[in-house]
């Protein structure tokens, strides 16, 4: 537990390069990242299999809060989107937020970014929290890297638009430092940056049917059971990725 009580889970995606990676309607998902104080996981393998299994993983930890780098604009979208398509569910609950503004081109469908919960949990866009003060007084850029390096941890870096270049324990690795240093940076301004949690859809265990395969976000949030696979633990093919501790003293 970190030291403003609340627990911080960072998550990042990794999807297809061989097409383009940023358009859901071609580009699946080929990891997603979760790190939490006690270690970090990757989901790999199969798209509809490692969609289940990070939601099945979610839905077993203590609620808390879902930390993102651009999450609102692209990461939680694109899961939402790809999700739709397989006719997976999800306790991911999202909806479009016209006054949030995107980081660059928007998704298929999508022209505004969107507030979320998964689960119990709520979401904060990092990218947003320190845009909006740390990025613009240092004047370096509100970029996961540039801001990781200069709070002390050491991201791990590779050409983001040749991920299908690197072999499976390269792309975790790098998913994974992503989803940690998200995490961490999060944890550096507790409690202040609890205030940045998306306060639409409250998460109170709620989850979304399925999407029409062409709109990337979920209708309007109804509630719903856990599902049978979520009350499971997450099964052991998830693999622990590689990446040490990353935070510099």
């Amino acid at each position: 537990m970190n030291a403003g009580g609340t627990p911080i889970y960072g998550l990042d995606i990794e999807t297809d390069t061989t097409c383009d990676g940023l358009d859901p309607r071609v580009a699946a998902i080929v990891a997603i990242a979760v790190s939490a104080s006690a270690g970090d996981l990757v989901f790999d393998g199969e798209e509809a299999d490692l969609l289940a299994r990070t939601d099945a993983h979610l839905a077993t930890l203590e609620p808390g809060v879902i930390a993102t780098w651009n999450g609102a604009g692209f990461d939680l979208p694109f899961v939402a989107y790809r999700a739709a398509r397989l006719r997976i569910r999800l306790g991911l609950d999202i909806s479009a937020d016209p006054t949030l503004s995107l980081r660059g081109a928007p998704l298929m469908g999508i022209e505004s970014g969107c507030r979320a919960a998964w689960y119990a949990h709520g979401h904060l866009d990092a990218y947003r929290l320190y845009r909006a003060d740390t990025a613009r007084v240092l004047g370096i850029g509100a970029r996961l890297k540039v801001l990781a390096r200069a709070a002390g941890l050491s991201p791990i870096e590779v050409d983001a638009a040749r991920i299908h270049e690197l072999s499976a324990k390269e792309v975790a690795a790098y998913v994974a430092s992503d989803a940690q240093c998200t995490r961490l940076l999060v944890e550096r301004r507790l409690p202040s940056a609890l205030l940045a949690v998306d306060r639409f859809p409250r998460p109170n265990q709620l989850r979304s049917p399925v999407a029409r395969a062409d709109v990337p976000t979920p209708p309007p949030v109804r509630s719903r059971p856990t599902p049978d696979h979520a009350r499971t633990a997450p099964p052991s093919s998830a693999r622990v990725a590689p990446v040490p501790a990353t935070e510099a003293h």
